[in-house]
């Protein structure tokens, strides 16, 4: 089913619970004519965004005292970026999906991509994959928790990656460095270079706001990345710079979300 279908689904599932208070996963599968595998997911998506409450066999309307408006976690900025990585994504493609805020924008984008390999390090991404339709092929590093990064890092997940080859990584940044490359604030950098190492593409989703925050720890050089995603605030002279050293530049239009 298409992205567009899920969203039409899930904003009638809402009207169904608030007109009735209380439905049953059972009554939402029969009317949709769908799994009840499927109604779960949506439930569990639904409940996420703070609409409506999930119950045993079922759900029921947001108490009125808990409505409030849903915090747009993500920027236009943000949507812009992993809309135009999605595009690079095919069917069947092997793919890593670093954590983070502007990567985890990715996973909303790939309800219609078909027979995708995803190897994460987040349990957020995970989590969100893990509701698709299209049900990719989840695989997980495994590792040390890290707070900091709120992923798992540490050698046991990189000796997990180097069993795998990928199509496509997808990791976000600190700050971007023009001379350099990507920066961060946390001093694990090793899983990050693992993960380019296995990956035939690495592409850094980043807003423009970052790039020149020259933060000490250097992440990946750019002689590891293949293409940077941002939005049209990035300057004419940062995007030179940066592909003076190889990498290709994408400016995402924001009105094109």
């Amino acid at each position: 089913m298409s992205k567009r279908n899920t969203q039409q689904r899930r904003h009638a599932i809402v009207t169904m619970v608030n007109e009735k208070s209380e439905v049953s996963v059972d009554e939402l599968a029969k009317f949709f004519a769908t799994s009840e595998v499927t109604i779960r997911k949506d439930l569990a998506a639904l409940e996420k965004n703070g609409l409506l409450l999930r119950r045993y066999g079922g759900a029921i309307a947001m108490p009125s005292e808990m409505v409030t408006e849903v915090e747009e976690h993500i920027s236009v900025r943000k949507l812009a970026i992993a809309k135009a990585a999605a595009a690079r994504i095919r069917d069947h493609n092997r793919i890593i999906i670093d954590s983070g805020s502007t990567t985890a924008g990715l996973i909303s984008l790939l309800s219609d991509k078909q027979g995708l390999i995803v190897m994460t390090n987040s349990l957020n991404v995970a989590n969100a994959l893990n509701e698709l339709e299209s049900e990719p092929t989840l695989l997980m590093t495994g590792g040390t928790w890290d707070p900091h990064s709120e992923a798992f890092q540490g050698q046991v997940a990189e000796t997990v990656l180097r069993s795998y080859d990928f199509d496509q990584l997808f990791i976000g940044a600190d700050g971007i460095d023009t001379a350099r490359g990507t920066t961060t604030f946390n001093e694990l950098i090793g899983l990050s270079r693992v993960m380019a190492e296995v990956s035939r593409e690495v592409v850094v989703m980043v807003e423009s706001s970052k790039v020149g925050r020259k933060i000490p720890n250097l992440e990946l050089p750019w002689g590891s990345i293949s293409t940077l995603i941002t939005d049209s605030g990035l300057s004419a002279q940062a995007q030179q710079e940066i592909e003076h050293h190889g990498v290709q530049v994408i400016c995402a239009p924001d009105d094109q979300v």
